[in-house]
């Protein structure tokens, strides 16, 4: 019998001062729901992760921890590996072009300047992936966002992250039905 398995990817960079960054909020959002679910992500040189079987489904969590511009490999090896197609891969990543707290679910479209989506799009030969982007706000001048997106949350914005991270788990969990609901539908066929 098939078994639907997803595949939900926090996006960041490895390292004790990349930790509290912008450019790492789909880590943090990652751990705090690996730490819900009571899943532990186990490490390895290029990577954390874990599999758990959740209500009947296989959810394989996934932090790479190569740089954000090399994400994709091992989103693209977890996914070949484990014959998880594109439309069930959700990557959790920063949005510059969305002020702090809007968070926005995505299906498809280009990378829009960022290196790690670029990466994956590549690696993956598709960027038919769902995404939850989450904004982080964007500098007055674009020749900063680099720097701002490697600069720490404010305490005011770290303050506010587990009401966000709640919203953000809603529309993970939302997402999830839709996956059910479509995979009961092919199989019933």
């Amino acid at each position: 019998m098939a078994q639907l398995k997803l595949l939900i990817v926090g996006l960041g960079n490895p390292g004790a001062k990349y930790e509290r960054n912008r450019h790492n909020v789909g880590f943090l959002l990652l751990d705090d729901l690996a730490k819900e679910w009571g899943a532990a992500l186990q490490t390895s040189s290029k990577e954390e992760k874990t599999k758990i079987d959740k209500n009947g489904i296989f959810f394989y969590l996934l932090k790479p921890l190569e740089y954000m511009n090399l994400s994709g490999r091992a989103i693209a090896e977890t996914a070949r590996k484990n014959g998880i197609p594109p439309d069930n891969i959700l990557v959790l990543h920063d949005e510059v072009d969305f002020p702090f707290s809007k968070l926005k679910f995505k299906q498809g479209g280009g990378h829009g300047g960022h290196n790690g989506l670029r990466d994956i799009i590549e690696k993956l030969g598709s960027s038919n992936f769902f995404r939850l982007r989450f904004g982080v706000g964007k500098p007055g001048e674009s020749s900063l966002t680099a720097d701002h997106v490697l600069s720490n949350f404010t305490k005011e914005e770290w303050e506010r992250l587990p009401g966000l991270f709640s919203d953000s788990k809603e529309k993970i969990a939302n997402w999830v039905r839709e996956r059910e609901v479509l995979f009961q539908k092919a199989s019933d066929k």
